[in-house]
């Protein structure tokens, strides 16, 4: 084997890891479920890499008393460049597990890792955009109240409590960072003797 060569299980490793992510390109990425007194089953919305379905419609209708924005899933210019981004990526572990290169594993965990935080923090801005930008002329207002869901975990808004957290496409995505991040320490501190 040679010095800068990566270890067989590894090359494995990548080779799933480019494939979740495809698959993460057709599967809910983000659940978000609300549950009040008068919706005792429960709202959902999920995130796709391209749309949104679920009961938004429904949600926008409640929204829409508390001065919130609705929900179109044009607005989201995410939906137009995530899917690119996600078969970018599968691509990239596919070639580094071809490669056979420890240079090209860093690299795929270094950009992955960028755009992994690139993406919850723009996920986060528009939560909190979507929870403070309010209307002042709505039927109920709320002094110095906001309504941000949580990014993840659980979040008291109202009589409404508000839930999210990574569905199937998401879950993945951490997966992959984590196994990416891992792939790395280890083939870093593989002996350069190999």
């Amino acid at each position: 084997m040679k010095t800068h060569s990566l270890h067989k299980i590894s090359r494995i490793a990548l080779a799933v890891c480019g494939i979740g992510l495809v698959i993460s390109i057709f599967v809910p990425m983000w659940a978000i479920y609300l549950q009040a007194p008068q919706y005792p089953e429960g709202l959902s919305m999920f995130l796709w890499s391209n749309k949104i379905t679920g009961d938004y419609q429904i949600i926008n209708g409640l929204n829409h008393y508390i001065g919130m924005k609705t929900i179109h899933q044009e607005d989201f210019w995410e939906f137009h460049i995530l899917p690119y981004a996600l078969g970018f990526f599968a691509v990239l572990c596919f070639i580094a597990a071809w490669l056979n290169k420890k240079l090209w594993l860093y690299i795929t965990a270094v950009l992955f890792l960028i755009f992994g935080v690139a993406f919850m923090v723009d996920f986060w801005l528009w939560e909190y955009d979507y929870g403070h930008n309010l209307d002042p002329n709505a039927a109920i207002v709320v002094p110095g109240m906001s309504y941000q869901p949580p990014l993840i975990g659980f979040k008291q808004l109202l009589n409404f409590g508000a839930y999210s957290y990574p569905d199937i496409g998401g879950s993945i995505m951490f997966g992959v960072a984590v196994i990416l991040v891992i792939l790395a320490f280890i083939e870093f501190r593989k002996p350069k003797t190999d």
